[in-house]
């Protein structure tokens, strides 16, 4: 029997998601109640039965039934729910072991350009905190937010500003892990990983290539866990029977085309994260360089952002690593250094006024390596980085994400227009 009640609620799921993603919310919320009614319905028939047994026994008096019996039975109920509760206590375990459960130190001005998705990241999380008499009767912040755009664009950076800025707990967790190390109870590690976001909340859940957990339904080589995951995941990002009210979900896709259609609908607000305009690579070049020397003025951080057209921000992160180590790889081959007003040692050409013929190694071996200093990074420094460095993005990759924001236009302006 307890058997029938499982199987029917799982039929109720199912059935509540196919008329939910159908646009029947009306049959979907009352198909998702009768599969919590016969969810708790189970447990309640099982704790009822034993309810009655002990009242038999306490009529019959004490020895007039089989105590030993129901001691059994009562014992095995009780072996059960301690049973559930190791089981979810594992499932925990191994989540925490993957999530990052903290809060990052990155903040919106960390994140260069991006100015439209950080506004509507703004209205999702920051002011309904501060100004939450805003946000009453039909006019509810966003509360699910897909991030979507080429590799290397700081999607997952933009994701750690918002749960830095909105003083949240963060949850972060790839889905590749909910679906390889798990296989067979993913599902059950998706409800616990909401269920742990409810309880800390205000709490920010990101989930990484989203796109790996919830492609196409119907593909050939889709599995059956596949497909649960993807039921349990609609389920859960509908709330039915939680207060959702403090939790964002934010997910970050490289192929939003890949996503199931289902899934996608579930995520309020989509963004395109594209790859950054001229006046943020120049932003990201002087965070990269930080507080390092150098002599690089502002028309040529200008004429730097030209160049690198096409750069991806992770490409320029990439750049400017590169580039630092310069400096260093001059005073390794330099020949010739010369002794600084404050008594160092910097590498020059032979035709530099003071210029001494040396090395770093005959400098090291008369005492003076703690005197040797680097010298400051040059425009001519980051050229010759860039002569060796191409953009990782192709541009049919970036006309597709192009395409797929336009479709996404063209189906608001029916929908609305």
């Amino acid at each position: 029997m307890y058997c029938n009640f499982q199987k029917q609620a799982i039929e109720y799921g199912v059935q509540a998601v196919q008329e939910d993603n159908a646009g029947n919310y009306a049959k979907a919320f009352d198909l998702y109640t009768k599969a919590l009614q016969e969810a708790v319905t189970e447990k309640f028939v099982e704790f009822l039965r034993r309810a009655e047994e002990i009242q038999a026994v306490l009529k019959d008096g004490v020895g007039g039934g089989d105590s030993r019996q129901g001691t059994n039975q009562n014992e095995a109920t009780a072996a059960k729910l301690e049973g559930d509760d190791q089981e979810q206590s594992k499932l925990r375990a191994g989540l925490n072991s993957a999530i990052i459960s903290e809060k990052p130190n990155v903040h919106w001005n960390d994140v260069a350009g991006l100015e439209s998705a950080k506004q509507a990241l703004q209205e999702a999380v920051i002011l309904p905190i501060m100004f939450p008499q805003f946000f009453t009767g039909k006019r509810q912040p966003w509360r699910a937010f897909l991030l979507y755009g080429p590799p290397g664009t700081g999607k997952s950076y933009l994701a750690k500003a918002v749960a830095t800025e909105a003083n949240s707990t963060f949850f972060s967790i790839s889905s590749s892990y909910l679906v390889s190390k798990w296989m067979g109870e993913s599902e059950k590690l998706v409800a616990n990983l909401f269920q742990m976001a409810r309880e800390s909340a205000p709490s920010i859940m990101f989930v990484d290539e989203i796109d790996s957990l919830c492609g196409q339904r119907g593909e050939g080589n889709e599995s059956e866990a596949s497909r649960r995951i993807k039921t349990e995941l609609l389920v859960q990002m509908q709330g039915v029977g939680h207060n959702d009210q403090n939790v964002l979900v934010l997910a970050a896709t490289n192929t939003p085309h890949a996503l199931d259609q289902a899934i996608r609908r579930r995520f309020d607000k989509r963004i395109y994260i594209p790859l950054p305009d001229q006046k943020a690579q120049q932003h990201m070049f002087k965070i990269h360089l930080g507080d390092t020397s150098h002599n690089l003025m502002e028309s040529d951080f200008e004429s730097l952002a030209y160049k690198t057209e096409g750069f991806s921000g992770s490409d320029i992160s990439v750049c400017v690593k590169d580039v630092l180590f310069e400096p260093v790889r001059k005073t390794q081959d330099a020949m010739f250094f010369v002794n600084t007003s404050s008594g160092l040692w910097m590498p020059c050409g032979p035709q530099q006024s003071g210029a001494v013929q040396t090395s770093i190694q005959e400098l090291a071996a008369k005492g003076l390596a703690s005197k040797i200093t680097l010298p400051p990074i040059s425009k001519m420094d980051v050229y010759k980085v860039l002569a060796r460095q191409k953009p990782t993005v192709s541009k049919s990759d970036l006309q597709l994400h192009e395409r797929f924001t336009q479709d996404l236009e063209r189906m608001v302006e029916i929908w609305f227009g």
